[in-house]
């Protein structure tokens, strides 16, 4: 066995989806993101404006690396039985969460697993093993289009032919002089515009080109302050994250598998929450049932606010009336 199959191998075990090995190189895309940040796309995010130059050209997060390992980490759940007992015989049509931020911080999850596919880099003889989930300059994406692993859909998400597109995308920088896999060049979203079609918000204004600030997951996590109403009434219920351009997506609909890891799970009944959840809770409470969850970024009072926003959004009553 070869020391790139050996990787995807131990990848394997760790429950990742899929693994995939390319090269630091420059980006074919830089033109794009320059035009997306001069668009103005990315609000308020000026991290990505900081970050850019490393973006367009990966070889400047670790100046040492000769490969990428790329690696798909699944996280799809089901919606939850709308009708358990004793709930109501009707499905909520608020609040709606994301299926990514229904179980722990995948920062946490994910992390930790590719930390450990990082030792085996190190003691295959890796002197730089850097991993990145879903945090730094990384253009995660192309660099899993790259590494064969699938191709940048209509709604800007990585898809793969036989899982669709609900998984994170984890990398690990390394100094091995790996081989890397062929590109996937198809693009097999042919004609369907179903994500565009279904965007609530128009956000997505041409295939594969997003306009964060009418995002959903954008304005509910990223978005600081009062969210406008002309968008906030767009929300179909959803009160963080959204997951309408995965949902309606046909490689989805036909391959997303349930996750393995039972951290992606739901721990929290947070779909079928009253109005006033968050209304009577202090930020220690807050804290102790959400710190490892991706509801930690919006913090208590943005959670709050997503909850007004996501019930008026189906006209259902909000803690403000």
């Amino acid at each position: 066995m070869s020391l790139e199959e050996s990787v995807k191998a131990r990848a394997r075990e760790l429950g990742f989806l899929a693994c995939g090995i390319t090269h630091p190189g420059p980006s074919v895309h830089a033109h794009r993101l320059d035009e997306w940040l001069a668009n103005g796309y990315a609000g308020t995010m000026r991290y990505l404006h900081r970050q850019a130059a490393r973006r367009k050209e990966p070889q400047r997060i670790a100046p040492q690396a000769r490969a990428v390992v790329v690696v798909l980490d699944n996280y799809y759940t089901a919606d939850a039985d709308p009708s358990p007992e004793g709930s109501r015989s009707e499905p909520a049509a608020a609040p709606r969460i994301a299926r990514y931020a229904r179980g722990k911080d995948y920062h946490q999850v994910t992390g930790a697993r590719l930390g450990q596919l990082g030792e085996f880099l190190q003691a295959n003889g890796a002197q730089l093993s850097r991993p990145y989930v879903d945090a730094g300059p990384v253009p995660e994406r192309e660099l899993a289009q790259r590494a064969g692993l699938g191709w940048i859909g209509k709604n800007t998400m990585l898809i793969r032919p036989d899982a669709g597109s609900f998984f994170f995308i984890g990398s690990v920088f390394t100094d091995l002089p790996l081989q890397a896999d062929d590109q996937f060049d198809l693009d097999r979203c042919g004609s369907c515009t179903r994500c565009l079609d279904a965007c609530p918000t128009d956000a997505l204004v041409s295939p594969r080109v997003l306009d964060a600030t009418r995002c959903i997951s954008y304005l509910t996590i990223e978005q600081k302050g009062p969210i406008p109403d002309e968008l906030a009434g767009r929300f179909q219920g959803y009160a963080f994250g959204c997951d309408i351009c995965n949902d309606v997506c046909p490689w989805n609909q036909r391959f997303a598998v349930a996750s393995g890891p039972s951290e992606f799970q739901p721990h929290q009944a947070i779909e079928r929450a009253a109005p006033d959840l968050f209304e009577g809770m202090n930020d220690e409470e807050f804290s102790n049932r959400f710190a490892d969850t991706p509801l930690q970024r919006p913090g208590l009072e943005g959670m709050r606010r997503n909850f007004r926003a996501a019930f008026r959004s189906v006209g259902a009553a909000s803690p403000s009336g």
